[in-house]
């Protein structure tokens, strides 16, 4: 972290004289409109000229109308739109170097030597051949006599800078790509239906999904819906899969599972290179089992639709990142593609990355399976290796030994994705060789004695249910530390984890203090930190949160279309969190809000007033719509009905007010594929850490586990770029016990982007922008999967 006098901040860096164009390319991805919309306008606050280029880079070799100057306004509305607003095509010209030339001279007319491309990697290649062809280019033109000398050396550089935009993931550098998480919203949304018709019938379905040359859509689809089996190309099934897989839905019909799901890339392989189609598959399963079996494919339903919240923070991140790179550019800098890498927006080489895709690409065409995967990067590795651990169950004489109970319980209010963690702990819990236990209703389930084995079928099916199916309760285990250590040595109860919210990091804090008074306690214990407030010390993001975010946005999404037909009218929004005010932040971000009044920003009747005469000013303008958000316990004074009655009296005569309390909407529903995906992959991860230590403090010559270092009881969390496991004792310092809040919390960074894009004058640190990394190639086996904002 920079030093406070290092600090570099955003208004100062000033692009008077300066333009800047931006394109979509290749295949549309949602939120390609929010980079759009991101680049636009912190290209206009900091004084740029920012154009669009309509239909890719057809439209820059056509010139012409195709390269139009944006406005504010040009962007309002563009944020819930799928697709891309200023058009794609595949162009054949721009590969020749004629159509790279005509390119050239589009852009030297207008001053623009600052790209902006979204788009795959051939897309982002096309970029990079173009800079490095810029200055031979200009020579050209300047002989034809189509530019004079003067206007060559004026603008004698093209600084390029990248994001990709690609529902398959498939470039390397980047953990998540624009698009991907929103493709993934359309596979589960189809398969969460397609469910219930299976399940009334007794069906196999089949479902392929995109991926020609990338099976991360398959991948994370298949666990976050557990499904039966899975078919991509950087994992061919051995020979004889034929005869495995109709054996497991064999199996898992006789265990009385009503459905089977089979998912399968459109590009997926078996070892001779021969296509696996979903047809292939389904005769397959008539012929062997005579089960009744259907086939969907998604096709571009997969494209289609609004983004999903994570797309449209992604991308607005990603778009602010670029402006700031090109910004910071000169002739030196190379072409670089703004990348996620854990919870961070990162810069890396163009180049590198391209050239990293590719030697994926060359593995597989090697038949370097395994090579490929690990080319990929950890998000994929760690998604694969999860699913294996998940997807086959092994016979019971392939299981560790293993003589340790492990309990499972939910404490706190109920968050989506709280049962895809359970079903992975205990599929995960089994597979180590334990017995795994479930309690019902938390801690005050526990001290009733409501506790059973739990076995691997009474899981299935659990990924895509909401709430908590093992019941979930506020009640602290302090009151009951006696009842609790007696129903822990009836059951022999040798570790403990606990998936829940705030109160499930106080549970544990709690049993750990008790330790020396219940040796019943001396056990490894682990949170889970799963609420819809992210309001859990130690950790990023909590699950939960990332459903709730959508839930927001697209009830805001559905009131901003609802005043469509009214001229000028604000929304005022009340949303939950408790003191915390993420979902009161990022999904003001997300859906493009005015202003978000939160209690870690204190604010008074000034900035009451100041946001008023903001939204007059914007009701001038086209833009005749404003949404407010406000978290429940931002103020007590300032509540909502307070600031709905100021707006209302402060606007009359220009705009009316209308409000609206989210309320338990936002608890309900089921998972996002990203809560259903980051439950599942950190309940296992939790998994395999119990297992780990129940081996280090179990004493042989006593016959039982002994653990009470501070190190045996830990919550895991997701810290920027690392899952890291921290004693819950150490994180006592971080945590503001009476708001209920961790006392440094990152997303507050985010705040001023929201205010940038929302035309306010605010100060923004990006002290840790504008570091050109490398891409990484060996695996550092601590780090973790691409989140959400």
């Amino acid at each position: 972290m920079a030093q406070p006098d290092q600090k570099k901040f955003f208004e100062n860096l000033s692009g008077a004289g300066k333009a800047i164009a931006v394109l979509t390319s290749g295949g549309d991805a949602q939120g390609m409109n929010a980079a759009v919309r991101a680049v636009v306008r912190v290209g206009i606050y900091v004084g740029a000229k920012v154009y669009f280029i309509h239909e890719g880079y057809q439209g820059l070799v056509d010139g012409g109308e195709n390269i139009e100057e944006a406005k504010w306004e040009s962007v309002s509305s563009m944020l819930q739109v799928g697709g891309t607003v200023i058009g794609s095509a595949r162009c054949k010209e721009f590969r020749t170097h004629e159509g790279r030339r005509a390119a050239a001279l589009n852009l030297v007319l207008r001053g623009i030597t600052n790209l902006c491309v979204i788009g795959g990697d051939g897309s982002l290649t096309g970029a990079n051949l173009f800079r490095e062809e810029w200055s031979g280019l200009l020579d050209e033109l300047v002989q034809q006599g189509k530019i004079d000398k003067e206007s060559a050396e004026k603008y004698s550089h093209l600084n390029i800078v990248g994001m990709v935009g690609s529902i398959d993931n498939d470039f390397c550098g980047t953990d998540m790509t624009i698009g991907t998480d929103s493709a993934l919203h359309r596979i589960i949304e189809v398969v969460d239906a397609i469910v219930t018709t299976a399940q009334s019938h007794q069906r196999t379905f089949v479902l392929e999904v995109m991926g020609r040359h990338c099976g991360y859509l398959a991948l994370v689809s298949a666990l976050a819906c557990g499904a039966d089996w899975m078919f991509i190309p950087e994992m061919p099934p051995a020979d004889g899969w034929e005869e495995q897989m109709c054996t497991k839905l064999s199996e898992n019909r006789a265990r009385k599972k009503r459905l089977n799901i089979i998912i399968v890339s459109e590009g997926a392989i078996d070892t001779s290179n021969k296509p696996i189609t979903s047809e292939h598959i389904k005769d397959l399963v008539v012929k062997c089992l005579g089960f009744d079996t259907r086939v969907t494919i998604l096709g571009h339903v997969q494209r289609g639709g609004t983004p999903s919240a994570f797309d449209r923070i992604l991308a607005s991140r990603m778009g602010v990142e670029a402006v700031l790179a090109l910004l910071e550019a000169s002739a030196d800098t190379p072409a670089c593609v703004v990348s996620l890498c854990g919870n961070q927006a990162v810069r890396l080489p163009l180049m590198e990355c391209v050239q990293m895709t590719q030697e994926v690409q060359k593995a597989m065409d090697e038949r370097k399976f395994e090579e490929a995967v690990r080319l990929r990067g950890r998000s994929f590795e760690n998604n694969l290796n999860t699913y294996k651990l998940l997807a086959h169950r092994k016979p019971q004489s392939e299981l560790p030994i293993s003589s340790f109970n492990v309990a499972v319980l939910n404490v706190g209010a109920p968050a989506a994705g709280m049962n895809a963690a359970v079903r992975s702990a205990v599929r995960v819990g089994i597979t180590e060789g334990h017995k795994i236990f479930a309690v019902n209703d938390g801690f005050e389930g526990f001290a009733k004695g409501q506790i059973k084995e739990i076995k691997w079928g009474d899981v299935g099916g659990w990924t895509g249910q909401g709430g908590s199916l093992l019941g979930t309760k506020r009640t602290l285990p302090a009151k009951h530390l006696e009842k609790i250590a007696e129903q822990m040595k009836a059951n022999q109860i040798n570790a403990l984890l606990v998936i829940g919210g705030f109160e499930a990091f106080e549970c544990l804090l709690q049993l750990t203090e008790a330790r020396s008074r219940y040796e019943e306690f001396c056990i490894p214990m682990c949170v889970l930190p799963a609420t819809i407030s992210n309001n859990v010390p130690g950790t990023d993001l909590t699950i939960g949160a990332d459903t709730s975010v959508n839930a927001i946005v697209q009830t805001c999404d559905r009131i901003k279309q609802s005043a469509s037909g009214t001229k000028r009218r604000v929304f005022i929004i009340e949303t939950m969190g408790g003191y915390c005010g993420y979902l009161a932040s990022v999904g003001g971000l997300a859906a493009g809000a005015d202003a978000a009044y939160i209690f870690e920003e204190p604010f008074d009747i000034r900035d009451l007033q100041a946001n008023v005469e903001h939204l007059t000013a914007k009701m001038k303008t086209s833009i005749q719509r404003g949404l407010v958000l406000r978290n429940e316990n931002s103020n007590e004074n300032y509540t909502t009905d307070f600031i709905y009655q100021l707006y209302s009296e402060e606007g009359k005569g220009v705009f009316d007010c209308r409000k609206n309390v989210l309320g338990h909407m936002q608890q309900g529903g089921a998972p996002s594929p990203f809560d259903r995906n980051f439950g599942t992959k950190i309940a296992a991860k939790a998994m395999l850490w119990i297992s780990r230590k129940l081996k280090e403090t179990y004493r042989k010559d006593e016959g039982r586990v002994f653990a009470n270092t501070d190190d045996t009881a830990c919550l895991l969390g997701m810290r920027r770029r690392a899952l890291v496991f921290q004693p819950v004792v150490e994180l006592k310092n971080e945590t503001d016990f009476v708001h209920r809040i961790p006392k440094e919390q990152w997303w507050l960074k985010l705040r001023p982007l929201m205010k940038i894009l929302a035309k306010y004058k605010t100060s923004l640190d990006v002290s840790e922008s504008g570091q050109l990394e490398h891409v990484v190639r060996h695996r550092r086996p601590e780090e973790s999967e691409g989140v959400p904002a």
